[in-house]
């Protein structure tokens, strides 16, 4: 990566930053290094079959612990390799919104160690928030490290067997993983490996999904299981953590972004960018100075620099993992390929597209703490700022990454399916303080499904809780000692009693969750849910919830 050659003869600041249009255009393409496909290690060679196996799971919500996200949740191809959702954490000033805020990717809600919904004191019983924005996976195989702050390595232990399973080049590997155990991007406290690779064992592949790209309905022919695509993989069925990091990161080396514009002109197409987008490239390699961290190639030179963004005291970058006080503030320089898909910029998600990152460098940063020598301001006129944004919005684009063409194609998810099942109907009614319980909607009620659950929230805490599941639901306007009552009584399936958490009006919580058995008998059963909450001050003894149906698939 560091051999990447930055441009020769960079014109000074002073002698460009005021030309009005027209800037100097290139003439001939300039000499860079064409992308080459990402260097795998020894230990993990890429093969066709790893690869479809690492893009099924890459793509696969039941890796989660509550089969609502998966890996390419939050990075979709079409946006860039990153997220095209986006949830607030408060800034510096504590609140939440205002300008300071910083943004992240939604994960799951949070839950305690057996997966029992449990409020989480910013987001209560709503997604979490990754604590920077997602950054993009198309070009993660040429990193050395991975995350912002580098903290996923280049040597991979295997986390089951503590041996070390790449000794080098496996920062992919490392990374792969982590998401996964995480608390509130897709798991639980507590998650464990035995637990990921029994719920995987147990699961159809894709089960949620559909629209399968070619490679991977091939993969699927014959309806194989997990173990199976294991098999096909590695030799045989055991599926275990390292195996599942093999996969993962082989999906991601299978590919290579190289068919831009710039890549068109970098091989000697004239014609390949416009005159505008050649102005684009000469300011981001002359004046503007963008290629001394984001050489020609790849984009970036895979270091770590403090570029004046926030004040180092809200988050540590990269002196998290060093412990250098030097490293503070200081983040992995992204790369800029499909930069102009992205919904948000920087780790922070607080520019919303190219221009205000350009406005940003144009003006030298906002922030003077450990700030990189090479942020300076450049005084650019609104005609470079333009044709620079045009050059790294458009000319870095790989039309198969904006339009989801093979390789980068993928299946469509649940969560984008717009299939209510389950769904919320009905009215509840109202208890202690004037709270009307609410439901909290789990994952779906699909077959072998191990991690199926539904709540509710905003009850009466330490009141008995009751979750009703009824094969019949009661017609609307129906009522019950005054409580609106949406299931029918005289089919009732299962009954849960339990206690809610927390403590006065409103801040009790409960969860319903257990396996849904792969009983090919249940298919097409419709059930209805409510709870009731034993309530003193409430109409006939009980606050109740809205109705929940579900019909299992």
């Amino acid at each position: 990566m560091d051999s990447l050659p930055l441009r020769a003869n960079r014109p000074a600041l002073s002698s460009l930053a005021g030309l009005a249009w027209p800037v100097m255009v290139l003439l001939a393409p300039p000499a860079a290094a064409q992308l080459v496909p990402p260097v795998a290690p020894p230990e993990n060679p890429v093969t066709p079959e790893k690869a479809v196996l690492g893009k099924i799971l890459f793509f696969d919500e039941q890796l989660s612990s509550d089969n609502l996200v998966s890996c390419g949740t939050c990075h979709r191809p079409e946006e860039g390799g990153a997220d095209l959702r986006f949830i607030a954490n408060p800034g510096p000033d504590g609140f939440r919104p205002s300008p300071d805020d910083l943004f992240g990717s939604p994960g799951v809600i949070r839950s305690d160690h057996v997966n029992h919904y449990e409020p989480d004191p910013l987001h209560g019983l709503l997604p979490q928030a990754t604590a920077r924005t997602t950054n993009t996976y198309l070009m993660a195989g040429y990193h050395a490290e991975l995350f912002w702050d580098g903290r996923a390595g280049t040597t991979f232990i295997d986390p089951q067997t503590g041996r070390t399973s790449v000794a080098t080049g496996g920062a992919l590997e490392t990374q792969s993983l982590v998401p996964i155990l995480s608390s509130i991007e897709m798991g639980h406290p507590g998650r464990d490996w035995d637990e990921v690779t029994a719920k995987l064992a147990a699961s159809k592949p894709l089960a949620l999904a559909d629209q399968f790209p070619t490679d991977i309905a091939a993969a699927l022919t014959g309806d194989p299981s997990y173990g199976d695509l294991f098999a096909t993989a590695f030799g045989d069925a055991a599926i275990t953590a390292e195996r599942i990091a093999f996969a993962l990161a082989t999906y991601q080396r299978s590919f290579v972004p190289d068919q831009t514009p710039w890549d068109d002109w970098n091989a000697g197409d004239t014609s390949a960018l416009t005159r505008r987008q050649q102005n684009g490239l000469n300011l981001f390699t002359g004046a503007a100075g963008c290629a001394q961290c984001h050489p020609l190639g790849l984009f970036t030179d895979d270091t770590y620099r403090n570029i004046g963004l926030r004040d180092p005291a809200t988050d540590p970058g990269r002196k998290a993992v060093t412990g250098l006080d030097d490293d503070r503030g200081k983040m992995k320089v992204p790369t800029l390929r499909n930069a102009g898909l992205r919904r948000r910029f920087m780790h922070t998600g607080q520019f919303l597209d190219l221009q205000q990152v350009v406005g940003f460098y144009d003006r030298g940063g906002d922030f003077d703490d450990n700030k990189d020598a090479l942020i300076v301001r450049l005084n650019l006129s609104q005609r470079q700022r333009d044709d620079l944004t045009d050059f790294v919005g458009n000319a870095l684009t790989d039309p198969r990454v904006r339009d989801g063409r093979a390789p980068f194609d993928r299946p469509r998810l649940w969560t984008e399916r717009g299939i209510l099942n389950p769904r919320v109907y009905g009215r509840g009614s109202r208890g202690t303080g004037g709270f009307e319980p609410l439901l909290v909607v789990g994952g779906p009620p699909h077959l072998g499904n191990l991690d199926f659950r539904f709540g509710v929230h905003q009850a009466l805490g330490g009141a008995l809780a009751w979750a009703i599941l009824s094969l019949g639901q009661e017609p609307p306007n129906t009522f019950w000692k005054g409580i609106p009552l949406h299931i029918d009584l005289d089919q009732i399936a299962y009954v849960l009693a339990i206690a809610a958490y927390g403590a006065g009006p409103g801040a009790g919580y409960a969860t319903f969750n257990g396996e849904m058995p792969a009983d090919p008998n249940l298919l097409g059963l419709d059930f209805y849910g409510q709870w009731f909450v034993t309530d003193a001050e409430a109409p006939g003894g009980y606050a109740a919830s809205a109705g929940l149906e579900f019909s299992i698939f």
